[in-house]
């Protein structure tokens, strides 16, 4: 089994496509992550920035901001239908939320299903704050009434929700853990779904539980005779990372810090499971 690596292009704003995508390529990636708008134009430099430098292509679907559900319905069958003519590997979804029902969630995750069946592009739905796999104990409720749902492993969100480490939500983890088939790889804690900073000594027991729920997904993965497992390490930049007052600056590096967990995870995982 391969294991990709996908820049996220959060955080890197104000570069162009071509330059982005040649140093996401420079850096050791194999793909980039990134939102989609509708805009022709820009479709096209994303396009063939990826071509140019050889990488592969993951696209996000994050746009959940109508407060009603019939508009959000109309909403996300219209991005997901713009992502799936990219031709991605496949899309991390951010969908639903966490005041919708779960029968109104079930809707979504049918109408994603639908699109999938029609484009052939597989569809992750992301574990994430405000959504509708916002917390382990609902998202395993969710998964158990879907089985045929995928995910997108983000357990960063469910460190915050939960003020824990998910240690009494060991049943609700493991079920995420057999749906997955994207991982965001960013470490949470109680209190933020971002360390400030993973390389430092005070957030090691919150690394070594991610490290620890990634390497299942990954065996987990291996086990169902997956031909490839995605990764995007994805710290992100202020707010999520935390800035210093009044002068508003990054406590750390985003982009360092992602190359880091990169190179962390090729490394753990290089030579037991990865080939060409």
């Amino acid at each position: 089994m391969q294991i990709k690596f996908f820049c996220p292009k959060w955080g890197s704003d104000g570069i162009t496509w071509d330059n982005f995508c040649a140093k996401v390529k420079a850096a050791g990636y194999d793909g980039i992550e990134t939102p989609v708008p509708f805009d022709a134009g820009e479709k096209k430099d994303i396009a063939a920035a990826v071509t140019k430098h050889g990488l592969l292509l993951i696209v996000q679907y994050y746009q959940s901001f109508e407060k009603g559900f019939e508009a959000h319905k109309i909403n996300f069958k219209k991005h997901l239908e713009n992502l799936t003519g990219m031709r991605p590997l496949l899309i991390d979804s951010q969908t639903g939320k966490d005041y919708f029902s779960a029968g109104q969630n079930r809707e979504l995750f049918e109408m994603a299903a639908a699109v999938t069946a029609d484009s052939g592009v597989p569809i992750a739905h992301e574990t994430h704050r405000n959504k509708a796999l916002f917390a382990a104990h609902v998202t395993q409720a969710l998964l158990t009434e879907n089985p045929d749902v995928r995910i997108t492993a983000d357990f960063s969100h469910w460190c915050n929700v939960s003020e824990s480490l998910l240690e009494q939500q060991q049943e609700a983890v493991d079920l995420a853990i057999s749906r997955t088939i994207h991982i965001h790889a960013r470490v949470g804690h109680a209190e933020s779904a971002q360390v400030t900073d993973p390389r430092a000594d005070e957030w090691q027991p919150e690394v070594a539980a991610h490290l620890l729920w990634w390497d299942a997904i990954i065996q987990q993965r291996l086990k169902n005779g997956a031909r490839f497992t995605t990764i995007t390490p994805e710290f992100g930049p202020a707010p999520y990372m935390p800035a210093l007052p009044y002068t508003k600056m990054p406590v750390a590096n985003q982009w360092d810090i992602n190359v880091y967990m990169m190179e962390l995870l090729r490394k753990r995982y290089a030579g037991k499971i990865t080939g060409k």
